[in-house]
């Protein structure tokens, strides 16, 4: 037989029962802010690590990486977690994937877009990017073209971009009439330039910035109008973070930029890739 209580009755067990469900959160919603907790405890942080100067570069010989998204990333682990840092080699197709089955905790220089921003956390920028498009200035296919990605755009025009990246993305939505070339590195997207295999080259601005002013004498760069994307670059962190654990990142990522401690490291990112591409002037 069913029990029947007082409305007044009633209202305190519902009440007991809201708070109840309440309580069964607690445990849930103070498990988020584990993270950095459980790097602490574990000893190491992960960094992901996919090469793109000036952000990641590795050495070939050495397997050890530098670039200013790798200098953060290890005085973030160093000083402030006060934990060994690992970089773990991967590429652009799979940075976003590596973040979400944890195999590493943080990823490296990573533009923010709404569609990562479904598959994970972004920390402030560190940086500004923009997609920019380098071409041989003797290239009869570009005569007379401006700064729009139409002017390029035609067809038996090839334009390379390093596969997964925001900028595959970018120039896949732009380009109507010519053919992408989807390589998995900046060395295979540079040398298919330079072997003129391919027309454009597609990348972010400083990136390409960088390759121009070590290749001065055939090199041109285009920064579309419009723009292809604005975007700032960050690290990407799983989702479950908590707004605690972000915020000790993003004030870590704020102070230095507001100090131009991230702009020195830039330029010293920029001064070993260019001592590095002397030998190919």
């Amino acid at each position: 037989m069913a029990r029947f209580f007082p409305r007044s009755i009633r209202n305190v067990i519902a009440s007991a029962a809201a708070v109840g469900a309440l309580l069964a959160q607690v445990p849930a919603q103070a498990a988020e802010t584990q993270i950095w907790k459980d790097i602490q405890k574990a000893g190491v942080l992960r960094c992901g690590a996919a090469v793109a100067a000036p952000y990641v570069m590795r050495d070939a010989a050495s397997g050890q990486y530098s670039g200013y998204f790798v200098d953060l990333c290890r005085d973030f682990g160093e000083k402030v977690l006060k934990v060994k840092v690992e970089f773990v080699d991967t590429s652009w197709d799979n940075i976003v994937a590596g973040v979400q089955s944890n195999k590493w905790d943080m990823a490296m220089a990573l533009n923010q877009t709404p569609e990562r921003a479904l598959a994970l956390a972004f920390s402030v920028p560190a940086t500004e990017y923009q997609v920019s498009l380098l071409v041989n200035k003797d290239n009869p296919k570009f005569a007379g073209a401006g700064n729009s990605v139409a002017d390029y755009d035609k067809e038996g025009v090839t334009f390379a971009v390093m596969s997964g990246t925001a900028g595959d993305k970018l120039i896949s939505a732009a380009v109507k009439n010519g053919k992408i070339m989807r390589l998995p590195g900046m060395d295979e997207t540079r040398m298919a330039v330079m072997s003129r295999r391919a027309d454009v080259l597609v990348d972010a601005n400083d990136t390409n910035h960088l390759f121009a002013l070590a290749n001065p004498g055939w090199t041109k760069e285009v920064l579309p109008e419009p723009a292809l994307a604005k975007q700032g670059v960050s690290f990407g962190l799983r989702r479950d973070i908590s707004p605690a654990d972000l915020q000790v990142l993003n004030i870590y990522l704020t102070q230095r930029r507001e100090t131009g401690e991230i702009d020195a490291l830039i330029d010293k990112a920029s001064a070993e890739v260019n001592a590095a591409a002397k030998p190919a002037q």
